[in-house]
């Protein structure tokens, strides 16, 4: 085909792109819009604003638009005419208003590879019946009687192989113990055995297509975590052809207490709303949490006080349990990590895993005197809010004490309006209808994966490694760190094979001959 005849063949498609893009510019003009740029035709914004930058600020094209425009702009963002809000009133106003103003509206790409029933994408009554499910299932009884437990036996299997002086990917590590827990707590399977392992390679490759752009050519990550996709929810479909066969036959199954068990049992779920319910609570359930947990460790080397303080806690705890001739954590001692909650919630405030939200526009919408048009889409930036100064002092600094004082102002009618305005405003897991339904449970990951790991290692920097946004949160390096054993304590590691024994509720043989090499190496003299 000649130039020419290229001309001809493109110009209606060029012109029919163009007259919508101006008539798009003239509907703008009816409402009083917010100031702002809609960047090139059809491209918008989008590159710009995903560019990386560093994950404790909100990015220059962040700090140039609210500089420009103010917290409330326009722009045009994933190929659509977009408000950004990085106002902590206006923020908070979409998320109270789901479902009635604003809904859940991700790009096609994320529920083409979540699938279709995921709880990311559904809204409404759909949305909210998923929801339920999990909230049963997360609920706070089970953390109490279930989760705890696991979580800490878990833990215990990662720490347990980190060898003397050895240098590792902190990140990895965080991401092999929540793969594990989720692995356990969904569908039953045992860390280190081979199915396990197998489903954990599809997985990382799944999510390498997760957070790549989305093109459905031969060779990139999109695609293969395609096929990666299709050959998880097989293998979670064997699980739950087995587990309906042995319901059928009237056998009884400890498996059945884990979340597919649980599904299987309880709710009028077809095959396909399972699948991908499970495939993403595991992609939920994972990803955010060892994000969290990577950036607790590199924030905390960073910080001497802080970790200082958290020994001082967790040692109290620890003698407290020896006194009482107990071992294993309970859900009094996770009441008593007051400090460690400080730490948690200043993790998260700063290193902002989740940074902004999809939302989209239900009918026209006021405020404070600007117009949203319905259906266009918001995008309430979580991050922004947690960086603002008028709201968190000194937002750039790893602060856990802030929280602290914001407890302490509750009581004290002099600061409780600044401590409630910045608590009000504090969102790492959402909020309104879709607030998160494992955020309880991320939370108690964090604080005992920070208990054991503050009572029993130093650790520091191997090499070079901060959190960028990509948007989605990483270390480049995989944030590698040395560790040295803290001189023995009755806490764990004198007791360490026999606690993982009791957690795992199996034999010590049974446990990954890795670890138990390791756990020998703990327990010898000297």
């Amino acid at each position: 085909m000649s130039q020419s005849e290229l001309v001809v063949f493109l110009l209606p498609s060029i012109l029919s792109l163009l007259l919508l893009f101006i008539l798009m510019q003239r509907k703008q003009t009816r409402f009083n819009l917010p100031p702002g740029n809609m960047g090139w035709p059809f491209l918008g914004e989008t590159f710009g604003y995903l560019k990386p930058y560093s994950a404790t600020s909100i990015g220059q094209f962040m700090e140039e638009h609210i500089s420009r425009y103010g917290k409330i702009y326009r722009s045009s963002l994933f190929g659509e005419p977009t408000i950004v809000s990085a106002d902590a009133g206006l923020n908070r106003f979409i998320l109270q208003n789901e479902g009635r103003l604003f809904e859940c509206s991700y790009p096609k790409s994320i529920g083409g590879i979540l699938g279709k029933w995921s709880m990311l994408v559904l809204v409404g009554d759909m949305h909210r019946d998923m929801r339920v499910i999990s909230l049963n299932f997360l609920s706070h009884a089970r953390l109490r009687t279930h989760l705890m437990k696991e979580v800490e036996s878990q833990t215990l299997l990662v720490l347990s192989s980190w060898k003397e002086n050895c240098t590792f990917s902190a990140q990895d590590e965080a991401k092999k113990f929540t793969f594990n827990l989720m692995a356990k707590h969904i569908m039953s399977l045992d860390p280190g055995k081979p199915e396990t392992e197998q489903l954990k390679k599809e997985y990382v490759t799944f999510m390498k297509g997760v957070v790549s752009a989305p093109l459905n050519l031969p060779g990139t990550p999109y695609r293969k975590a395609l096929k990666s996709r299709s050959i998880i929810l097989k293998f979670i479909e064997q699980k739950m052809e087995g587990r309906i066969a042995k319901m059928k036959g009237g056998v009884e199954n400890l498996e059945d207490d884990d979340l597919l068990g649980w599904v299987l049992k309880h709710s009028n779920l077809s095959t396909e709303q399972i699948l991908d319910l499970i495939l993403s609570l595991l992609f939920a359930g994972h990803e955010t949490s060892s994000v969290s947990i990577a950036l607790a460790i590199y924030f905390l080397q960073a910080c001497p006080g802080s970790i200082q303080q958290l020994k001082e806690e967790h040692i109290q705890i620890s003698r407290a349990k020896k006194l009482a001739g107990e071992t294993e954590l309970n859900w009094d001692d996770y009441r008593k990590m007051e400090f460690t909650q400080c730490v948690i919630s200043e993790t998260l405030r700063l290193g902002n895993v989740v940074r902004f939200l999809h939302r989209k526009a239900l009918k026209d919408v006021r405020y404070k005197g600007y117009d949203i048009p319905c259906g266009w889409k918001v995008l309430p930036v979580i991050s922004a809010v947690h960086l603002d100064s008028t709201l968190f002092d000194q937002p750039q600094h790893f602060n856990p004490w802030r929280w602290q004082q914001c407890n302490n102002a509750r009581g004290d009618s002099a600061s409780s309006s600044a401590a409630t305005t910045s608590s009000n405003y504090f969102m790492p897991f959402g909020g309104g209808p879709r607030l998160c339904a494992g955020s309880e449970l991320a939370k108690l990951e964090m604080a005992v994966f920070i208990h054991h790991l503050v009572l029993n290692f130093h650790w520091e920097l191997a090499d070079s490694d901060q959190a960028f946004a990509f948007p989605f949160v990483d270390f480049p390096k995989g944030l590698p760190i040395r560790v040295k054993h803290h001189p023995h304590t009755s806490s764990t590691v004198g007791l360490l094979q026999r606690r993982i024994v009791n957690l795992c509720g199996s034999r010590f043989d049974d446990i990954p001959a890795d670890i138990r090499e390791q756990i020998d190496q703990w327990d010898a003299p000297g």
